[in-house]
């Protein structure tokens, strides 16, 4: 629907086969000066206690790689001259993915809790801030504390998720460096030794990563044919965990603790080879002349 996130330029207010739904969150206006492009419009939305809880920017993330089964980007700003209108869906930053890997879940965050928020638009030294509410849903008779619970639950999972995948992305750099080290090594005897070295860190580093994730799922009915890994699995958690109902029951902590138990011998794995054994082989490379994988 045109207008339930954002204002769009070339929309009327009609449409013969467009309808518009009503916003879904908070929908905040903005008015503007006529800006040039290189001016970079910004808003923060913080919590009661000052804590950013959402960034948005004009400028779209240059690093940010769609694709199938990943996570969406973050929305833009519009910043037209005159009135421009977003839509805050009241939810956290949109979790990470594991590059072009397709996970069958949702990447989005969980809702922000009632309470009192607060919400500034600048650009240059030009800065406007606004206070605003969220208010409790009066159908449900959920208790602050039970917000609070829930609110810590999500956002110490959804953290964990991040840490996951950039240990996976990381992994994976160094595994392509040690990949062509050993191509570049070749068949030369007196690198045979470190070669074979390279490629059982190589193995080890594979064997990790087919833990975490199942690279074989290409499309929505893959997940029907290829075992669910274990970033997978965190994240159906996650998935069933929010809702807009928010409260944690006690098979939402168990089936954590039996995650998180797995998670940390997972993590004590990961940490072994990139805080100890990459090490260890990048010095024999740099004492080979080769050089090192970073």
């Amino acid at each position: 629907s045109p207008l339930s996130g954002s204002n769009i330029a070339d929309f009327k207010g009609m449409g013969e086969f467009e309808g518009v739904n009503p916003a879904n969150g908070v929908v905040i206006y903005y008015q503007l000066p006529k800006l040039a492009d290189s001016i970079e419009v910004k808003m923060e939305i913080k919590d009661a206690a000052g804590k950013v809880v959402r960034t948005y920017s004009s400028k779209a993330d240059e690093k940010y790689e769609g694709y199938p089964g990943g996570p969406p980007a973050n929305p833009t700003l519009m910043k037209g001259k005159g009135l421009n209108r977003h839509v805050w869906d009241m939810r956290y930053p949109i979790m990470m993915g594991a590059p072009k890997v397709y996970i069958e879940s949702s990447f989005r965050a969980h809702k922000a809790s009632p309470g009192a928020y607060s919400v500034t638009v600048k650009y240059g030294s030009t800065e406007s801030n606004a206070d605003f509410k969220i208010l409790p849903n009066p159908h449900y008779p959920t208790t602050p504390a039970q917000y609070e619970e829930y609110h810590t639950f999500m956002s110490e999972m959804e953290s964990n998720l991040n840490t996951m995948h950039r240990q996976v992305a990381t992994m994976l750099k160094a595994r392509n460096q040690l990949e062509a080290v050993i191509k570049d090594m070749g068949t030369q005897e007196k690198y045979a030794a470190l070669k074979k070295e390279a490629e059982a860190l190589v193995k080890k580093m594979t064997a990790w990563d087919d833990d975490m994730l199942q690279r074989k799922a290409k499309a929505y009915d893959d997940v029907d044919n290829y075992e669910n890994k274990f970033t997978a699995n965190y994240m159906f958690l996650i998935n069933q965990t929010e809702s807009d109902i928010p409260r944690v029951n006690k098979p939402n902590r168990d089936r954590r603790a039996e995650l998180e138990k797995d998670w940390a011998a997972l993590e004590a794995r990961s940490k072994a080879i990139m805080e100890t054994e990459v090490p260890a082989y990048t010095k024999k490379l740099w004492e080979a002349g080769i050089g090192a994988i970073y």
